[in-house]
C-alpha cells in the first residue's frame, strides 16, 4: 500500500464508570477570601491597591478636601485583603523582578490558604503554589517551572476528574459526535488524537462505529495515531484500546506517535524514525512517523490541545499544516474565558487575573458537587487542576487564554469552514449532565455553531468542528 510519510510540524508540547453526584445546595454570594488577614497580608494588599490603582486615588483625593475618606477606605480594603488582591499582588511583583518580596509575598499565601478547606482557600493555595514555582528563579532558569507543569496526571487522577466533574466527558462526547458525523458510510477510518493521554475519549466512539456498521459490508477498518509525550502513557493506551476493539470485534490499529517536550523558544521538530506501513507494530516500541494513507477518511482531534502551541505565528502554521492533510474534520475543544481571553504572554498580573476568573467557577462547582474531603476531589485539584494552574502562569502560559472566537478567527484564516454541530450531538451533551452531573449548575448553551458548558452564567469550555 502506498503511504505517504508527513513531516510533523514543529510543536511545544509541556507534556466507564460513572456515579451520580449530589445536587448542589444553594449557592451563597461568596467573597474569595482567607481565613485570617496578617499584618503581611494588609502590606501586599496595599502594594497591589497602589500599584494598580494610584492614579484613581488620586484623583479621588482631588475631589475630597483632605482626602481622608478616601484614605480610611483604601486601609480598610488593605485590613481585608482578598485572596485575589494577594495573588495579584505577588504577580506585580514577580512582574517587576522583586523575587526577595515575591517569595515572601507566597510565603504569606500558602500560610493562610489551605488545600482542603473551601473552595476559596484551595483556589488560593493552588495559586500561590504557582507563583511560588515562578518565583523560584533556579527553577526557572532550569526549566523545572515547565517541566512541573507538564507532568502528567496518574490514571487515577485523571479518571476521577472524569467522574466527578463533566468538562472532559463533555467535551469527548460532543467531539465524537462530530467524528461520527463526518465519517458516515467511510471503510477506512483514520484518527489523529493530538494528545491522545489515557485514551478514555475513543471506546465510545469505537462501539459506536461498530453497531452502526452494515451487516453485510461488515465493520470499517479503524486507526488511531495518538500523540504524546510521554511514551509509557502511550503505550499502556494502546494496549487498552487494542483490547476493547478485540472485544467488541473492530478492526482496529494504534500507532503511537512520540512528540518530543521542548523548552520555550527552543522547540524541537518530530522527526520521521519509521517508514514501516505496518501499524500493528508491538506494543514495545513506539514510532514518530506520521502515516497517511489516501484511501482514508482523515479525523483530526485538537481536544485541550491548541493552548500548548506558541503565538498566533506558531497556531497559524499549525492550523495551515493541519489544512494541508485534507481531514474530513477537525474538532476543537478548549477552555473558555470571560471576555473572549488575551494573547500577551508577558502580562502575569492579567493572566492570573483570568485565570482566577475562570478556576474559581471550576473550584466552586466541585464544591456544590464533591464533599470537601473526598480523596478523588483533592487528587483532581492536585494532580490535574493544579497543574493546569502551573501551567497558565508559568513563562509561556498566556497561549491558554484565546477563547473560541480566536480560535475561530485562526481556524478561519488557515482555509477551515466552521462544521456547526448536530442537534443530537447538543442534545447528547444536555441528557449527559442530566445523567450524571448537577444540571442545575452546569449548563449547556449552542451558539456560534459551537457547544459551551458553563458553571452558572459563566462559560468554561467550546467544543467546535472545522472542515
Amino acid at each position: 500500500m502506498h503511504v505517504l510519510p508527513l513531516a510533523l510540524h514543529p510543536l511545544m508540547l509541556l507534556a466507564c464508570h460513572h456515579r451520580r453526584l449530589r445536587p448542589p445546595p444553594p449557592l451563597k454570594k461568596k467573597k474569595l477570601g482567607l481565613r485570617r488577614p496578617t499584618t503581611d497580608e494588609a502590606m501586599l494588599s496595599s502594594l497591589h491597591h497602589h500599584s494598580s490603582s494610584s492614579s484613581d486615588t488620586d484623583n479621588n483625593n482631588g475631589n475630597n478636601k483632605n482626602g481622608s475618606s478616601n484614605n480610611s477606605d483604601v486601609l480598610a480594603a488593605a485590613a481585608v485583603p482578598s485572596a485575589r488582591d494577594l495573588v495579584l499582588a505577588c504577580a506585580d511583583l514577580l512582574q517587576r523582578g522583586d523575587l526577595q518580596a515575591a517569595r515572601r509575598a507566597v510565603g504569606v499565601l500558602l500560610s493562610a490558604a489551605s488545600p482542603r478547606a473551601d473552595a476559596a482557600d484551595r483556589l488560593a493555595y493552588h495559586f500561590a503554589r504557582a507563583l511560588a514555582l515562578r518565583a523560584d528563579a533556579r527553577a526557572a532558569a532550569t526549566g523545572l517551572v515547565a517541566a512541573a507543569a507538564a507532568r502528567p496526571a496518574s490514571s487515577a487522577a485523571y479518571l476521577a476528574f472524569n467522574q466527578i466533574a463533566p468538562f472532559l466527558r463533555f467535551a469527548h462526547l460532543t467531539a465524537n459526535q462530530a467524528i461520527l458525523d463526518a465519517v458516515e458510510g467511510a471503510r477506512r477510518i483514520h484518527i489523529l488524537d493530538l494528545d491522545a493521554a489515557h485514551g478514555v475519549q475513543w471506546p465510545p466512539l469505537l462501539q459506536a462505529i461498530a453497531e452502526r456498521a452494515d451487516p453485510a459490508a461488515g465493520p470499517p477498518e479503524v486507526r488511531i495515531t495518538g500523540a504524546g509525550a510521554d511514551r509509557d502513557t502511550l503505550l499502556r493506551t494502546g494496549s487498552r484500546l487494542r483490547a476493547f476493539a478485540r472485544s467488541i470485534q473492530l478492526p482496529f490499529h494504534f500507532t503511537p506517535l512520540l512528540l518530543s517536550c521542548a523548552a520555550t523558544h527552543q522547540q524541537q521538530v518530530v522527526t520521521s524514525a519509521s517508514t514501516t506501513t505496518n501499524t500493528t507494530t508491538s506494543s514495545a516500541a513506539t514510532t514518530s512517523q506520521l502515516e497517511l494513507h489516501p484511501d482514508e477518511t482523515l479525523a483530526v482531534n485538537c481536544v485541550m490541545f491548541l493552548h500548548k502551541l506558541g503565538g498566533h505565528d506558531e497556531l497559524a502554521a499549525f492550523l495551515k499544516w493541519v489544512k494541508a492533510m485534507a481531514p474530513a474534520v477537525v474538532t476543537i475543544a478548549e477552555r473558555e474565558t470571560i471576555g473572549g481571553g488575551f494573547d500577551r504572554i508577558d502580562d502575569l498580573p492579567q493572566r492570573s487575573a483570568v485565570a482566577m476568573d475562570h478556576y474559581s467557577a471550576v473550584f466552586e462547582a466541585l464544591e456544590a458537587t464533591v464533599p470537601p474531603g473526598s480523596r478523588e476531589r483533592l487528587a483532581v485539584e492536585h494532580e490535574v487542576l493544579g497543574r493546569e494552574i502551573d501551567a497558565a502562569l508559568g513563562p509561556s502560559g498566556g497561549r491558554w487564554w484565546r477563547g473560541l472566537e480566536r480560535w475561530g478567527a485562526a481556524a478561519r484564516g488557515a482555509g477551515f469552514a466552521a462544521r456547526p454541530l448536530s442537534a443530537f450531538a447538543v442534545s447528547q451533551a444536555r441528557l449527559l449532565l442530566r445523567l450524571h452531573y448537577p444540571s442545575e449548575g452546569y449548563l449547556v448553551q449552542e451558539a456560534r455553531g459551537a457547544c459551551f458548558l458553563g458553571w452558572q452564567t459563566r462559560p468554561l469550555l467550546s467544543v467546535s468542528s472545522w472542515q
